[in-house]
Formats: structure tokens, sequence, C-alpha cells
């Protein structure tokens, strides 16, 4: 059955005119203060810095550090290493910086690992271990390794000190390194797999290179709270001295400028690791 010429006509769509955009006013003094702020909190962190790096110039009579300013000298970089203690409590500071913090990345990458990509029975209480750990308090974590070395006969020195801070690192480092894995996609795990990679070749080539600056930053900040701790240090450190130990017991007969000539090589080793950290995340693939 046919039907009337023009019957089928079609219906012209019916547009619904686009709501007015509103125009909202741009708050300029919000983005002051929030630029106000971060200035104020860099400068927080620098001007002391900034101020010990200055005053490490400075001549001081009688070879302790004053806040009068007495005359540009280069005299202190020159003597650096003129204060045995000092110098030998330094390199004590650095062996266990860099032995803490390549130990704790070795351990702490399985845990991240496995603790970002597996689901286990144990993973909740995995967690709550991790967390604790980063929350106890220092005077906690010294106290109790004193107690177990002690438990154990293990004579404090320069191992104890070691062990100690392979401890309290190994959950900071977990923290970082978990947080980096949490972000990858499995799908590259299972497209090595159907191109015929095996476990080891598939970390290797496609794993480890995506976690690189997740392993970089942990260990700049384990290499960080190793060589400036003094609690948990003191507690497990016997008769041997790392730099915060002999700067604090410095304090009360007067630093030498020495301490402040070390502590800018100190703080420029810093750049120097945050500047490499931050090329190899720039040069790494970006996670998917």
């Amino acid at each position: 059955m046919s039907s009337a010429p023009g019957a089928a006509a079609s219906t012209p769509p019916v547009t619904t005119p686009a709501a007015p955009r509103v125009h909202r006013p741009r708050r300029a003094w919000a983005r002051t203060l929030l630029h106000a702020y971060t200035w104020l909190v860099i400068a927080f962190v620098l001007v002391p810095i900034v101020v010990m790096v200055v005053y490490s110039f400075n001549q001081t009579p009688n070879g302790r550090v004053t806040l009068n300013w007495q005359g540009f000298t280069t005299y202190w970089y020159a003597h650096a290493f003129g204060i045995a203690d000092l110098t030998t409590a330094l390199w004590h500071s650095l062996e266990i910086a860099s032995g803490s913090t390549v130990i704790a990345v070795l351990l702490g990458t399985p845990m991240a690992l496995a603790m970002g990509r597996w689901r286990f029975r144990a993973k909740p209480l995995s967690d709550l271990l991790v967390f604790t750990d980063i929350a106890a308090p220092s005077v906690v974590v010294g106290a109790s390794l004193l107690s177990f070395f002690i438990a154990l006969n293990v004579p404090q020195g320069l191992l104890t000190i070691l062990i100690a801070h392979v401890a309290f690192e190994l959950a900071f480092v977990v923290a970082v390194i978990r947080a980096r894995v949490s972000g990858l996609d499995r799908m590259l795990d299972r497209a090595a797999a159907d191109l015929g990679a095996t476990p080891w070749a598939t970390f290797r080539h496609v794993t480890f290179p995506l976690i690189l600056p997740g392993l970089f930053g942990a260990g700049a900040l384990a290499f960080g709270l190793s060589i400036d701790d003094v609690i948990i240090t003191n507690f497990v450190a016997g008769p041997k001295l790392t730099f915060p130990l002999w700067v604090y017991g410095a304090v009360k007969v007067g630093i030498p400028p020495q301490v402040f000539v070390l502590s800018t090589y100190i703080f420029l080793g810093g750049l120097v690791l945050a500047g490499v950290n931050a090329l190899v995340a720039r040069r790494n693939p970006s996670l998917p």
C-alpha cells in the first residue's frame, strides 16, 4: 500500500541552542598568594643552606664558626680535611650511607615488585609493617635496635650502624619503588611473553628500564636519610663516630669552619644526585 505523496517528508532535526558560557572572573589574588607561599617555603628551606655556604668563607680567628663577618677567605677549603677525627667521621658516614643504600635498594626492589603487582594473603600485613616502620619515631627504632643487638651480644660499631640504617631505609625504598611499579601496565609483560621473552628477559628489557627512575629516587632518599641520621645512629654507634654525631658533639664547644665546608661538599653531592635522577627520569620512557 503506497502512501500519499509528501506524507513521508522527513522532519528537520530540532537543535537546542548551546548554553551561554559563563565567564568566571580569574582570581588573580589566589594565584599570587600561591606563588608567594611557594617561594616562602623554598626560601625557608634554602636560606639556612645559603648561610652555611656563605659563612664557610668567613675568617674565624679562633677557629670556631661565628656569625660576625670577619672577611672573605678560602683558607678553610684548602684545609677542609685538617681535622683528622672529623675527616674519619665523614668517611664513616659516606661508607655507611653508600653501603646501606645499595643493600636497601637490592632488598627493597623485589619487595616492591611483589607488593605492587601481586595479591597474596600476607599483603595487608606487609603494607602495615612497611608504613609502621615509616611512621615509627626514631627514638623507638633506635632503642629497639639497641636492645636487639644487646640480646644477640653484637658489639656496637660500623656493622650495627649499617644494619640499623638498612632497617629504617628499607621501608622508604619499598614505598618509593612500589609507587613506580603500581603504574606499570601488566600488558607489557604479557606482550613480551607472547613474543617469547623469558621472565628474566622481560624484567631486564621491559620492567627494569621503566622502574629505573624509581630506583634512583629511592636510592637518593635512602642515602640522604642515612648520611644525616643522628638519633638512631647514636643508639647503635658505640665508640664509632659519624659526621652528624661528630657535629652534634662539637656544638657544645664550638663548631669549626671545616664543618661548614664539608657540609657544603655534601650539599653539592646531593645536587649531583638530584640532577642524575632528573636526567634518568627524563630519558626514561614515560609510564603508560
